[in-house]
This record gives C-alpha cells, sequence and structure tokens, in this order.
C-alpha cells in the first residue's frame, strides 16, 4: 500500500506542478522538506501523533512553512493531514523528487569515499558522469571509511568501484580459492 500512495499523491503532485510549470520549483521544495525531516525526526512524530487534532497540525504547517513553501506544497501537507496519510510524506515526496529527475533530465549519483571530496574532486567526477550519461548530474558524496582508499560511483543500477577494500577482497577470493594474485 505505502508504493500505491506514493505514486498517486506523487504522480498527482507531478501533474500538477507540470501544469503550472512548476517542477523544478516544487522539486527544490521536496528536496528542503525532506531534509527538514531528516534533521528533525520529532516533527513526523508531531504529524503521527493521535492525540494532536488535525488542526493543529495544520496550523503548524501554516505557522512553519507558510512562507517557505509555494500554496501547491502547503495543500499537499493539509491534504495527507486531512486524508490521515501524512504517515507516507516521506515516501510521496521521493516519488515527486524521482519524476522531477526524469522530467528534468536530473540522474541522481553518489560516490562513496573514504574520506570526504574536495569539490573540485566531485566536480571532476560529476563531469565525466555527465559527459558518460548526456545528463545533468546531481553528485552526493557520501563518506564510508571501510572502503580505505578510492571511490565508488552509485547511479541508478550502475556501480563503479575502483577501491582498496574491493581490490583486497578480489584477492582473499582469489587466495581462498587457491588462484595465485
Amino acid at each position: 500500500m505505502i508504493n500505491a500512495v506514493a505514486e498517486n499523491y506523487g504522480g498527482a503532485m507531478f501533474s500538477l506542478a507540470r501544469e503550472d510549470n512548476a517542477v523544478r520549483e516544487i522539486k527544490e521544495e521536496a528536496e528542503h522538506l525532506l531534509n527538514v525531516l531528516d534533521t528533525y525526526p520529532e516533527l513526523m512524530e508531531f504529524f503521527n501523533a493521535i492525540k494532536v487534532t488535525g488542526q493543529e497540525k495544520k496550523d503548524l504547517v501554516d505557522s512553519v512553512f507558510g512562507d517557505l513553501y509555494s500554496i501547491d506544497m502547503i495543500h499537499l501537507l493539509k491534504l495527507l493531514i486531512d486524508k490521515s496519510r501524512i504517515y507516507y510524506l516521506r515516501d510521496i515526496l521521493n516519488e515527486y523528487v524521482g519524476l522531477a529527475n526524469e522530467e528534468l533530465g536530473i540522474k541522481p549519483a553518489t560516490v562513496y569515499s573514504a574520506r570526504k571530496l574536495s569539490d573540485e574532486d566531485l566536480e571532476r567526477i560529476r563531469a565525466a558522469i555527465a559527459a558518460k550519461t548526456g545528463k545533468e548530474i546531481l553528485l552526493r558524496n557520501r563518506v564510508d571509511r571501510r572502503l580505505i582508499a578510492g571511490i565508488k560511483v552509485v547511479t541508478d543500477n550502475s556501480v563503479t568501484d575502483i577501491t582498496m577494500k574491493r581490490r583486497i577482497d578480489e584477492m582473499r577470493r582469489a587466495l581462498l580459492k587457491g588462484e595465485t594474485v
């Protein structure tokens, strides 16, 4: 049921944004709201609280987000509150962002590294992926100290792994099979 709810509401929001030529703007709002939900998990606890009335929840939406987001995003939040679907907010926003990225020709990618990469390194990686895919790349850097050195780039179903951890794992597998390295 979670996917159906996210697809229905996210798809409806996307259709509305397309009609208003506001796909990019609503996408930015959705990404910002997802960041707010990650930063303040107690916000979802408030929205999901049974003892808090729908009106109190909508009042919070107006007071906190009224000046930040478009009327369409505010209406979505209030509709989800009214329909007792606010629990699905994160999934709905992610669904919308995915549809918007597809429409705008944006491909999200994550580069994993043992340390935080410099802006110059990230830009070189972003440019290389963009040249390969022909799409605008939205690149995110995630630090994973287990990688030891090198990088792993993940886009959609594609993984390019040039990390020291992968090389060590390959050597371990070869040694266990009795192969020479």
